[in-house]
């Protein structure tokens, strides 16, 4: 069993997994910022108002980036089933 091998692949998981959950954090945080200016700008303080803006900015960021996301899961998955064999061994 090779440990270097057992790094890389946790190394490559954690990589992947930071980059895939970066889309719809990202577009929450954007949209959270600007709600919050226009929140603080209009003296609006509804909950709301910073909530929904930016549950949907994330599920269109999850719309938009879905494929690339699910070919990034489907690349590192078979190439896990492909390093198994030689993990075991």
């Amino acid at each position: 069993m090779d440990t270097s091998l057992l790094l890389g692949v946790a190394r490559e998981a954690l990589l992947l997994m930071v980059l895939a959950s970066l889309p719809p954090i990202g577009a929450s945080l954007v949209v959270g910022f600007l709600m919050s200016l226009v929140q603080a700008t209009t003296q609006l303080q509804e909950s709301t108002l910073s909530v929904v803006p930016k549950l949907c900015a994330a599920v269109l960021a999850l719309v938009i980036a879905g494929p690339w996301i699910g070919a990034q899961l489907t690349r590192f998955t078979t190439q896990l089933m492909l390093t198994i064999p030689s993990v075991a061994s």
